[in-house]
């Protein structure tokens, strides 16, 4: 009897060692099977994060923060960020009573000001304008002052129509 129970116990624990061995090799695979998918998906992320700093170099191309070139010329201001000081004297314009006098157009649903602003280089800017219904895009040629004022002139500009 006592060599009965002792065979029960021996083919028990051949069953669970053996369950053991059959699972942990299915765990095995399935963790390899997650990692070279982790893997692949690692790949296909790297490959879209350098897509997307290409893009972004692409769009900093016209640029007044990483055109040296133009940057040479507001050396001797000693202006931290020029393209900001300049954005934001641009946005001063806004602040007067009624559309921004740099807008050519009056403004049909409410005044048009400018919103936002790319300072192309030393010399131009982009800009878009808006009355909060119409809106369009002005190029500005600027010419910062030694006393650090700004003149601003109007060189072209366009408003889109609404096809609605």
């Amino acid at each position: 009897m006592k060599n009965k129970i002792f065979l029960y116990l021996f083919i028990f624990a051949a069953l669970i060692a053996l369950y053991l061995f059959v699972s942990s090799g299915k765990m095995a695979d399935a963790n390899r099977e997650k990692i070279e998918k982790l893997n692949l998906e690692m790949v296909l992320l790297k490959d879209s994060v350098q897509q997307a700093d290409l893009r972004v170099l692409e769009m900093q191309y016209f640029s007044l923060d990483n055109n040296d070139d133009a940057l040479a010329y507001y050396d001797y201001l000693e202006l931290k960020n020029p393209s900001r000081y300049i954005a934001d004297k641009l946005l001063e314009t806004n602040e007067q009573e009624g559309d921004n006098p740099l807008v050519p157009y009056e403004g049909m649903h409410n005044d048009f000001k400018i919103n936002k602003i790319k300072v192309l280089n030393h010399k131009w800017i982009l800009a878009d304008f808006s009355d909060g219904k119409y809106w369009g895009e002005i190029l500005i040629k600027y010419e910062l002052k030694d006393d650090l004022g700004v003149d601003f002139t109007l060189m072209d500009h366009l408003l889109y129509t609404r096809n609605n």
